[in-house]
């Protein structure tokens, strides 16, 4: 596999100047444990499928083991290192309160592999929605994690929730049972085009989302888009996977 990235020029959104720009990237989809799975089959390792889960399962588990008994892990891939959120109130530690979790740095293999990459500007793509990270304003973390009932943000560009269309608004797809939540009109404290600020809704449960957002939102100006648009980012509560997936992605 060729390491190849593509993006689109956009205005920056933390900024006024209208000479400055960034590259959003255009997602090439979703890969899991299945794609990786194919991939190192084509590498021809000699490896039956059921041989590869096992390893990479028990390989997981052993890194997670490690990180939560207080060891720094590095794998060459990441660095990893655990930590801890909330205020300790008397001495003693509230679930309810404080949380675990794992802070990940690119490590040497990342490196290289980066280097080895082309860039391919794909050239101006004007009025561009994107996400640029998001953050539990309840405890400040930004890795994607969120808490039921507390207030979350989400940071970027065009992201004002706006239109008639039926398809309108923020869901929460749980990516392990597909089941789609739907945020109510009423749980915005912001609704800007480069900021958002909502409850996060209570009945969500632990897990991973694909947190969508959907409008008609067209920048300076009183009409409405024809049709909706959308742009996604990984979310997550309890001990669901993050990735800390904070770049923008055009849907």
């Amino acid at each position: 596999m060729q390491n190849k990235l593509r993006g689109w020029l956009a205005d920056n959104s933390l900024t006024t100047d209208p000479k400055d720009r960034i590259l959003v990237l255009e997602s090439a989809g979703n890969a899991g444990h299945d794609e990786i799975y194919k991939e190192m089959r084509e590498e021809d390792t000699g490896l039956r499928q059921e041989t590869l889960v096992h390893v990479v399962t028990l390989y997981e588990r052993i890194v997670a083991r490690f990180l939560m008994n207080g060891f720094s892990v590095n794998t060459g891939l990441f660095h990893a290192i655990p930590r801890f959120t909330g205020i300790i109130e008397k001495g003693l530690w509230n679930p309810e309160k404080n949380g675990i979790y794992v802070s990940f740095i690119q490590d040497k293999v990342i490196r290289e592999e980066i280097t080895k990459t082309e860039i391919v500007i794909e050239g101006e793509k004007a009025d561009v929605m994107y996400i640029t990270g998001v953050e539990d304003r309840s405890n400040g973390m930004t890795d994607g994690s969120m808490t039921p009932g507390r207030n979350f943000a989400v940071y970027g560009a065009y992201l004002r929730v706006i239109g008639d269309d039926p398809a309108v608004g923020i869901t929460f797809r749980n990516t392990t049972t597909d089941a789609v939540v739907t945020l109510g009109s009423d749980m915005f404290s912001t609704n800007d085009p480069g900021k958002l600020i909502f409850i996060v809704p209570s009945e969500l449960t632990d897990g991973e989302y694909e947190l969508t957002i959907t409008n008609q939102y067209m920048k300076g100006k009183n009409a409405l888009r024809k049709s909706p648009r959308s742009v996604s980012t990984t979310v997550f509560i309890g001990t669901g996977e993050s990735g800390e997936d904070d770049r923008p992605v055009i849907e």
